[in-house]
């Protein structure tokens, strides 16, 4: 491997106007709002998940190397990148006054290039070339190469840039904290400074989605259809494997956005979450997952090696899910219904408390339900955006009719098997009066209907669950549904 101060030999000599020295303009976390070598990385494992195997070997011949292979794998979305809008608006009035303007990168230039073409403001691309690593020194050498010492402005974002700003005339700082900027200050006159709305500490818990956490209360439901709620040994385990499902879901939310980026950057919803609008950066999503799985598995571990078990095996499942599964027609809803029905095995391990044969065909039947309304109101959205060449991952926009016949079969059957289960001997030994389980499977069909209906109107916006204890209507029914298995017990 060449040494990092090589010049790349996609460099150009550039002609400068007289009267104005080059801009020079960095890409990652300043031209756009984002890691190319993270996102593409992803992008990756979404596309070609076997190149995880040859990434050590990339690693091994270099971090420009590793770029290149990488950037090679992959197609990536420059339309959809979230752009700093407020730096390109000045980058086209420069442009407009006949300014030279370079992009200076240490992401790859084949990325770096496809982002020139597509923005058409820039006179010169200066990359990584898969040998030479344009970061840092190596990059301020290049510079001060073509255009003198203090030849150059510079548009910056890091640490890593104090390097090239140290030989600027001018810098232009992107969202930097008060230890950066006195940094910045200290070597070269700062002419600008753009800055994005803060952060707050709300919107890096939001990425972890705490609102779909509520699907782990499925957890509870052996303890619940046990009757054994009155028991706080139970409880405080059910509770443990409520927490430790939290932490991995979390984990699992977070690998699938970052695997989703460039599909949730056309959603009309789903491109406003935190990674795909840029809000967040996406190392925080690689430092804090794997600390959420590493707590989950230590809260499962105080409850029973059985729950880590159970706990890994949710987890893996949710990983192969977001790399292949997702994308195979029906056998995604098949087993994204089976991650409900495993979270109410979870509670059962937890607890000691095996859920019945009744319990578990009424849970698979009723989320596949749902599972199949999430991928229905997904093509609903995605219709008003593509038309009629819409699509939500692996399904057409012909698929409607079909998966609306498929999610509201299965939600009846819900309601049948619930119903078989009241004349059953198991009922009748568990609750004092199960007549009145019969209120159940009136209240259970209208919300399934009332469930499809919304969906079918384009007016769920979330997912079914979290839709649920948000949407007025399925609070009363689901609470009349509560109180009427109460009233039986």
């Amino acid at each position: 491997m060449k040494p990092d101060s090589s010049i790349p030999v996609s460099s150009a000599i550039i002609t400068v106007p007289s009267d104005l020295v080059p801009l020079v303009v960095d890409l990652d976390h300043t031209l756009v709002k984002t890691d190319l070598l993270i996102e593409t990385f992803f992008s990756m494992l979404r596309q070609a998940p076997l190149c995880l195997f040859a990434v050590p070997f990339w690693l091994f011949k270099g971090r420009a190397y590793l770029k290149h292979e990488i950037a090679r794998h992959v197609q990536l979305d420059v339309a959809e990148l979230p752009y700093c809008a407020a730096l390109l608006q000045y980058l086209r009035i420069e442009q407009k006054k006949g300014r030279s303007i370079v992009l200076a990168t240490a992401s790859d230039e084949r990325l770096a290039r496809q982002v020139a073409d597509h923005l058409k403001l820039f006179d010169s691309v200066l990359a990584s070339d898969g040998i030479t690593n344009l970061s840092g020194k190596c990059k301020r050498d290049h510079l001060v190469s073509q255009f003198g010492q203090g030849g150059f402005d510079y548009a910056g974002d890091g640490s890593s840039d104090i390097a090239v700003w140290s030989s600027a005339r001018k810098a232009i700082v992107i969202n930097p904290n008060s230890r950066l900027l006195r940094a910045v200050a200290g070597v070269t006159e700062v002419q600008r400074v753009f800055e994005d709305p803060s952060v707050g500490l709300t919107e890096y818990v939001n990425a972890l989605r705490p609102q779909h956490w509520l699907k782990n209360l499925l957890v509870f439901v052996p303890v619940f259809a046990a009757h054994r709620i009155n028991e706080p040994v139970l409880m405080e385990r059910a509770f443990l494997a409520f927490t430790a499902f939290c932490a991995c879901a979390s984990c699992g939310y977070l690998f699938n956005d970052l695997l989703d980026l460039s599909a949730d950057r056309r959603h009309p919803r789903k491109r406003l979450r935190p990674f795909a609008s840029g809000r967040l950066p996406l190392s925080y999503a690689l430092i804090i997952g794997p600390c959420l799985v590493i707590l989950g598995c230590a809260l499962a571990a105080s409850v029973s090696p059985g729950l880590v078990t159970v706990l890994l095996l949710y987890f893996a499942l949710t990983v192969i899910y977001s790399l292949y599964i997702k994308k195979v027609a029906l056998l995604d809803v098949i087993v994204l219904a089976g991650l409900y029905t495993l979270r109410i095995m979870a509670g059962a391990v937890a607890v000691a408390i095996w859920p019945s044969e009744w319990l578990l065909a009424f849970s698979t039947f009723l989320f596949l339900s749902l599972a199949l309304v999430k991928r229905y109101d997904e093509l609903v959205a995605m219709r008003r955006v593509d038309g009629a060449q819409a699509r939500a991952r692996s399904y057409e926009i012909g698929d409607e009719e079909l998966l609306a016949a498929k999610g509201t079969a299965s939600g009846y059957i819900a309601v049948l098997v619930l119903a078989l289960y009241i004349t059953s001997g198991a009922a009748k030994a568990l609750y004092r009066k199960p007549e009145f389980m019969w209120f159940l499977c009136p209240l259970l069909l209208y919300w399934v209907g009332h469930i499809w209906l919304v969906a079918h109107r384009g007016q769920m916006i979330d997912d079914p669950f979290v839709f649920a204890l948000r949407d007025r209507t399925s609070r009363i029914l689901l609470v009349s549904m509560l109180g009427t298995a109460l009233l039986a017990i």
